[in-house]
């Protein structure tokens, strides 16, 4: 039987995440400034030429799988990143409150877009904001670490967004992020996970001191289809 997660962006537009996106019974895709990803009901080649019909934009999209995909024509592959997704079924521990964390709102997006953009966590954009729950850690009015949640399939909630500007590793600001990330998500009862790159060896080293699990090996396909005239939204 497939677990939530084998398709987490299909079960977040689906449930927790809903209101972000728009689609079919059978092909779904958040609104592009909020998330790239896009949703298939089943991963196949069916689906993929279904969405080239549904989906009313040509900007790059991204899914995730957790098993290797081949793309077919109308679409191009752009890129291949190979992940862990870890899961986190440990007790979260009390934030520490050494560390001055402040929620981020709509006028911290221009420093969190700097932020993202240099350390490059994974797709962020203008409304990724939306997901909700971010968090920064700021040097005067420098934001120098922050994370946050994306997708949230049904009881399920990905820590996202962690990332620390390479002047300030080293320093516990992504430990502290994630603690705080890991007590409101089980305070609500929800179970934290989320995705990393196979090659991260320093975050994945960070995840699993703090009690993440690897639960698979995922995918992450970023396409574009073939032709190359913007579709009106």
């Amino acid at each position: 039987m497939e677990h939530i997660l084998d398709n987490p962006a299909w079960n977040a537009l689906v449930s927790g995440n809903k209101h972000l996106g728009k689609g079919t019974d059978k092909v779904k895709y958040f609104i592009p400034d909020v998330s790239p990803f896009v949703a298939l009901y089943e991963n196949t080649d069916q689906s993929l030429y279904l969405l080239d019909q549904v989906i009313p934009f040509n900007s790059p999209i991204g899914i995730i799988s957790a098993v290797p995909l081949s793309i077919p024509d109308p679409w191009t592959l752009l890129q291949r990143v190979d992940g862990l997704q870890m899961i986190y079924e440990a007790k979260a521990g009390q934030p520490s409150g050494d560390l001055a964390i402040r929620p981020l709102t709509d006028a911290d997006i221009p420093d969190m877009l700097a932020l993202t953009q240099l350390t490059r966590p994974g797709p962020f954009s203008t409304r990724t904001i939306e997901f909700g729950y971010y968090e920064g850690i700021f040097d005067q009015s420098q934001l120098v670490a922050m994370t946050g949640q994306r997708l949230n399939p049904f009881n399920y909630t990905e820590v996202s967004a962690v990332c620390t500007h390479p002047d300030y590793l080293g320093k516990g600001f992504a430990r502290q992020l994630i603690t705080n990330q890991l007590h409101r998500i089980q305070k609500t009862g929800g179970i934290p996970f989320l995705h990393v790159r196979s090659d991260n060896q320093r975050a994945i080293q960070i995840y699993e001191d703090m009690d993440f699990k690897v639960r698979t090996e995922i995918y992450f396909y970023f396409i574009r289809a073939c032709w190359g005239i913007d579709k009106d939204w």
